[in-house]
């Protein structure tokens, strides 16, 4: 049986990695970890930061990027607003000559308005375009969106072949779920779909080993992405769920044997993630943050933030990533509380003056 907690006593942040907890874990890997390709795209660290509604915006793409993250994706975008110019289509759209190789994710049920959708992403210089029928939230499920659509297969892989007659040799990749009903254990669904997708033509499948209606309760089902990853030799296949940490993700991939791991939780609020599971990979110790390297990133990132947003807005998008930041402190409570009633510039810079001298 596969298991795949941290050892007891361990958080889910290794930055305080108990003595011998890298070793014990390298001791599974046999050999170098291998670049990841999505088409024509190789990436040169197999691990990558997902794409996280309300994080994974251009300013903490950037920061991840600055400490290792080789590839990253956009918040999920529902295709019609593409096709919608104004603003908002401007802030989801947003990246940066450094933000690069990149994933534009987007969400839909109609295979002529997914096509179109996907045509913008190319023709604006994404590198990969990634198809989201994964998405567990109840306003995504209920209007017909994301994960509902793994009750959907027919109507899933009609949209797949839209997008990839669309965008012919264009890197696409999908994210699905082991299921949409928690009872469904056969998993009919998911094999359909990932069957119709490879032989449509998708190079690359990310797979969330849990029910739709689940959410992120319960245990993700690890045995379920070893026997994906077996039925499917040749195949990229790039693993989700339960990577709270980076030992986490080597484990995923020495135990399941997936292509690539995709950082979701575990990468919310600790960018070091990054750099972490590559000293962990590369046999070096494991290199915690200091109070001064974290209030050095947070102030870049709220630099970026602000710009990005404008002061107003970006302090309040900065105070729901600054109690993600505490988590890493050694005092996460009190940092949360302090971060709750951040207001303004005034209160952020007090916050890391107390805090983070």
């Amino acid at each position: 049986m596969i298991t795949n907690r941290p050892p007891p006593g361990k958080g889910p942040f290794w930055g305080r990695f108990g003595a011998g907890a890298e070793s014990a874990i390298l001791a599974g890997v046999n050999a170098p970890l291998q670049p990841l390709r999505i088409g024509s795209l190789t990436i040169d660290f197999p691990v990558i930061l997902a794409a996280l509604a309300g994080y994974s915006d251009l300013p903490y793409r950037l920061i991840c990027r600055s400490l290792g993250a080789p590839f990253a994706t956009t918040e999920v975008m529902i295709d019609r607003f593409l096709l919608q110019e104004g603003k908002l289509r401007k802030y989801l759209l947003r990246s940066d000559p450094a933000d690069h190789p990149v994933g534009g994710q987007i969400m839909g049920s109609d295979p002529g308005t997914m096509a179109e959708a996907a045509v913008i992403l190319r023709d604006l210089g994404f590198d990969v375009i990634d198809l989201n029928f994964a998405c567990p939230v109840k306003k995504v499920v209920s209007r017909r969106r994301g994960g509902y659509m793994m009750s959907q297969p027919e109507q899933t892989l009609a949209v797949i072949r839209a997008v990839r007659e669309a965008v012919p040799g264009y890197p696409l990749m999908l994210k699905l779920r082991k299921s949409f009903a928690l009872g469904d254990e056969r998993c009919e669904a998911l094999w359909a779909i990932a069957r119709g997708a490879f032989d449509a033509g998708v190079d690359a499948i990310c797979l969330h080993p849990r029910a739709v209606v689940q959410m992120y309760g319960g245990e993700a089902d690890w045995n379920l992405l070893r026997a994906f990853r077996l039925s499917f030799p040749g195949r990229t296949i790039i693993g989700s769920g339960d990577v709270r940490g980076p030992a986490d993700a080597l484990r995923m991939i020495t135990e399941t044997g997936v292509d690539g791991v995709s950082a979701a939780r575990g990468a919310i609020g600790n960018p070091w993630f990054f750099r972490q599971v590559r000293e962990l990979a590369a046999g070096l110790p494991v290199s915690a943050p200091s109070l001064a390297e974290q209030r050095a990133v947070m102030e870049r990132h709220y630099a970026l933030t602000t710009a990005q947003y404008g002061e107003r807005k970006g302090t309040f998008q900065m105070r729901h990533f600054g109690i993600s930041y505490g988590r890493v402190h050694p005092h996460p409570k009190q940092i949360r509380m302090a971060f709750v009633a951040v207001r303004n510039a005034a209160d952020w810079k007090a916050v890391l003056d107390a805090h983070y001298s």
